[in-house]
């Protein structure tokens, strides 16, 4: 009581009171000599508990206790003062004791004042009669929570049925952050979904991904104080692709001979999702077929008649096995024996003579009427060979006049046939009299595949008849042009056969006119190969045949260090040494490349340019090379799979990847009557030697480089300009003829010489037309000297295919003439290129390349890739059997990107599938503008 009075009583705190009394550490030792009393010692009913300040917000402790006498807060071993306590007072009316409850507050500056091992703490110490008690202790800490995570989860591209662990570690905080997880901002409850656990750690365990699991996922941390988000982490789950099973075989796609059948499977077992990796392999396969051609059925001879039967008849029969039906073919007609009266009537048969039956008096009868007909259609048909004949023999006496009509408008339009008149403009040589006695038929196309050919055409007796022929001209408005290969002479007393080729005879032609045909021949040029060479080491390099679209790439590193070759390149100009077998056709020019035996440590790639309309579903077409004995030898089929070469078909050059050098062509076998030959159309005109005449000749040619500059080279030894853009036609493989005709010719300035408006050229002769160039002259004559400009059409076209129309706009004076360039785009003026000024792709960055994607990868972003970027999808298994696959991509995108403008392709390629690879991040785009410029402007493109 005396502790209590001093307490309240005077302005001296209890604590000094406390200490002074005690004489020890207050913080340790309470005082002992209390008044006693009946009572039990101080029991909390409320203790301190542990808090956290909020901001600047200060908290309050409390504490409960009873009996209590008195209540004091020690905070960090201080008594505090007793005017910072709230004291409250009340009776237990149960138990009848005395309960104190006690309230402090503490600051945010207090405890941020303290300074001390440990964190803030206070405790209560309570009085009664029988002595003290002691509170637990209760910590006071500041609360926060800091913003940046200590690790944010990141993204994750998982197969499916893969195991996703995403890791999140909060930010530091007091009191510690509590972390939940949400997907696309949906919370994730982890007791719904035993797939996904969230315990560990703050870390998120989807044990198995499904693709429902795909999302942003987002890591949330949060205290009394505040909340924090992290950075979202996108899962993707993806799905590999997987072969369905194969589909059954077609049908043979003939019903009669050599064809092909297929079959097929789609990536759809299960399709590729999410960026998963496509199926590899082949999504097609054919395979050559042969179905057995249906065969009729045919009789063998009769048999020998039986033996007389009791019923006066005898049998013969035959069999149908000569041959025998078979693989569905149609069965013999008619009957398989016969039977006949075997006395001549003279059998009894039911007691009648035979003859009186009446069956046979009907079948007599019927008989006698056949051979009536019989005979009057005999009778009718002499009647008409007689008409025929006299009616050949009176036109006999008429010549052949023919009326030229120069404004045709299309189509082909028929000759009109009147007596021969004197002075008639239209004739050539109005003042000669046919000699009826010699007859002349000129059967095949007034086109030529030689320029000698072209020569005797234009000037020869074909357009100035001599007075001892006459032409016979068919129905049609062109000369009878049949399908023969070559046009024949028919006369009573020789027989020459039309010029054409090197050996050409000319008995036939006039004196005078011998003499300048010699000369021309002789003039000439004669080529056989085009040939280029370069000298290449280590480093590589290109080599060019210029404006033939074939070219050679030897890549880095293909030739040993220290060692250098004198590398050559030619093309055939002459005859071609490969002879085709059947259907096949030649499609490219023949390419030899060497030393032969030269041996390279890489692959190097030659391009060669064809014609051929690309498509698998109409061509076969195979890579063949000539052997040292001069046969030519199958390597490939673009189709097939193979890991000794590799050709990639593009629609105008097939860029092929070889070991060995040699001789090379590609040839194609059409599978259907689509297949599709590309022939390049252009018209080259000149004047003839007479003033008043110009020359117009059409060429159609296939559609490589090389073929269409040995045409430039003829024309420009000759004289000729090129009057229109050249243009494609698409000839197909479907035995149709091609037809060339000349339209629109202006009336009153120019005419056409006759038998030449239209010309018609068997389908052999352009399908096989790759030993010479093939062309068709026109003559065409001004009415006056003074007429200088011409404007006509030059209709080139299939039966029942492709039509391509030149539009000639041109003046026949060279002064005034507008020069069309021969070739779009012309190649380096620089045909060897070697070291690094001959690649596109600088060499630093070909490193970090094939650095990257020769490592196997087991999400597929890999060298196949790599290769499926750059639309590379087929034989990949070549790749695979190379040290350095990547390597060999790029060489192959280095031949085929010979003339792109820039590396876009490329570029696009390694930004879609080099994201998430680190060593591709330092290949910028700029990078690879600037070695695009560089390569540019040293190759001057």
């Amino acid at each position: 009581k005396a502790l209590g009075d001093i307490c309240a009583g005077t302005s001296v705190l209890c604590s000094d009171v406390l200490f002074d009394f005690t004489g020890t550490d207050n913080s340790e030792v309470l005082p002992e000599s209390i008044p006693s009393a009946p009572g039990t010692l101080p029991h909390f009913i409320e203790e301190p508990d542990d808090a956290y300040i909020i901001k600047s917000n200060p908290i309050a402790l409390r504490c409960k206790a009873r009996p209590a006498m008195q209540i004091f807060f020690k905070c960090n071993g201080e008594w505090v003062h007793q005017n910072e306590h709230v004291s409250e007072e009340s009776l237990d009316e149960s138990s009848g004791l005395k309960v104190r409850e006690v309230f402090i507050n503490v600051t945010r500056q207090q405890v941020e004042d303290f300074h001390g091992p440990e964190d803030y703490w206070c405790q209560c110490v309570a009085w009664s009669h029988l002595g003290t008690s002691k509170s637990r202790k209760a910590s006071v800490r500041i609360a926060y929570l800091r913003k940046n995570f200590e690790q944010d989860p990141q993204g994750r591209e998982v197969p499916i049925e893969g195991m996703i662990v995403l890791h999140c570690r909060p930010p530091e905080g007091v009191p510690a952050a509590e972390v939940e997880w949400l997907k696309n901002e949906e919370p994730i409850d982890s007791e719904q979904d035993e797939n996904i656990d969230t315990r560990a750690d703050h870390n998120l365990i989807i044990r198995q991904a499904r693709l429902s699991d795909s999302g942003n996922y987002t890591c949330m941390a949060a205290n009394i104080v505040a909340k924090r988000r992290s950075l979202s982490a996108t899962v993707v789950v993806y799905v590999n692709g997987g072969w369905s099973s194969w589909t059954e075989w077609s049908a043979c796609n003939v019903r009669c001979g050599r064809g092909w059948q297929k079959r097929s499977r789609t990536c759809t077992n299960p399709a590729p999702l999410n960026g998963g990796a496509f199926c590899e392999g082949m999504s097609v396969q054919k395979i050559t077929c042969t179905s057995l051609c249906p065969v009729d059925g045919s009789w063998e001879v009769w048999s020998e008649w039986s033996v007389c039967s009791p019923e006066c008849e005898h049998l013969r029969i035959r069999e149908c096995t000569a041959p025998a039906p078979r693989n569905g073919g149609k069965f013999c007609e008619g009957l398989s024996q016969e039977s006949e009266n075997c006395t001549d009537g003279l059998c009894i048969l039911d007691k009648k003579p035979l003859h009186e039956i009446k069956p046979q008096s009907i079948e007599s009868a019927s008989d006698i009427a056949l051979y009536s007909g019989l005979g009057a259609a005999v009778v009718a048909v002499a009647v008409l060979v007689i008409g025929v004949t006299l009616y050949r023999r009176s036109q006999s006496d008429y010549g052949v006049d023919v009326i030229d009509s120069s404004a045709l408008t299309g189509g082909f339009q028929t000759f009109n046939f009147k007596t021969v008149r004197q002075g008639n403009s239209l004739l050539l040589n109005s003042a000669m009299q046919p000699d009826l006695t010699v007859s002349r038929t000129y059967s095949g196309p007034i086109c030529l595949q030689d320029p000698l050919d072209k020569e005797l055409m234009t000037e020869s007796s074909l357009f100035n008849p001599l007075s001892d022929i006459k032409v016979k001209v068919q129905s049609s408005f062109m000369v009878s042009l049949g399908v023969s290969e070559r046009a024949e002479y028919h006369g009573k007393n020789h027989s020459r056969t039309f010029p054409h080729g090197n050996n050409h005879s000319f008995s036939t032609m006039h004196p005078r006119n011998k003499m300048p045909y010699i000369q021309n021949l002789s003039s000439l040029p004669t080529r056989t190969e085009l040939r280029t060479t370069g000298v290449f080491g280590h480093l590589g390099g290109r080599l060019v045949m210029p404006n033939t679209g074939v070219s050679l790439l030897i890549p880095h590193g293909a030739i040993p260090e220290e060692n250098s070759w004198e590398i050559y390149m030619s093309i055939n100009q002459g005859e071609p040494s490969l002879q085709s077998d059947g259907s096949e056709v030649l499609l490219s020019p023949e390419v030899t490349c060497g030393p032969p035996d030269m041996i390279v440590t890489t692959p190097f790639a030659l391009t060669i340019p064809h014609c051929a309309d690309v498509s698998s579903e109409h061509w076969n077409i195979h890579l063949k090379k000539r052997t040292q004995q001069g046969k030519w030898e199958e390597v490939m089929s673009v189709e097939d799979e193979s890991t000794s070469c590799y050709c990639l078909l593009d629609p105008f050059a097939c860029h092929v990847l070889l070991d060995s050098f040699g001789t090379y062509a590609l040839t194609g076998e059409p599978i259907t009557d689509c297949a599709v030959k590309q022939l390049k159309v252009a018209v080259f005109g000149c004047m003839s030697c007479n003033s008043l005449d110009y020359n117009l000749r059409v060429y159609c040619v296939d559609n490589t480089p090389c073929a269409f500059q040995e045409v430039v080279s003829d024309e420009r030894h000759q004289g000729g300009q090129l009057l229109e853009e050249p243009k494609l036609l698409h000839f197909k493989g479907n035995t149709f003829s091609l037809q060339i005709s000349v339209l629109d010719i202006p009336p009153f300035l120019w005419r056409i010489k006759p038998f030449t408006a239209c010309q018609e050229v068997p389908f052999s002769r352009v399908w096989c037309s790759n030993r010479q160039p093939l062309h068709c002259a026109f003559s065409l004559e001004r009415y006056t000297p003074t007429t200088t400009q011409l404007s006509c059409k030059i209709c080139i076209r299939q039966l029942k295919g492709h039509e391509q129309i030149l539009q000639v706009q041109t003046s026949i004076l060279e002064s005034e003439r507008e020069a069309i360039t021969f070739f779009a785009q012309e190649d380096s003026t620089f045909p060897a290129q070697t070291g690094p000024k001959a690649f596109k792709i600088p060499y630093s960055i070909r490193q970090r390349i094939c650095a990257t994607f020769d490592t196997p990868n087991a999400k597929g972003k890999d060298w196949q890739m790599l290769a499926q970027k750059n639309s590379i999808n087929r034989n990949l298994s070549y790749f695979a059997t190379q040290s350095s696959p990547s390597a060999v991509i790029l060489n192959l995108w280095e031949a085929r990107h010979q003339h792109d403008g820039d590396l876009d392709s490329l570029a696009c390629a390694l930004e879609e599938i080099g994201r998430t690879h680190t060593k591709l991040s330092n290949i910028s785009e700029s990078q690879l503008d600037e070695a695009d410029f560089n390569y540019s402007r040293q190759n001057g493109l």
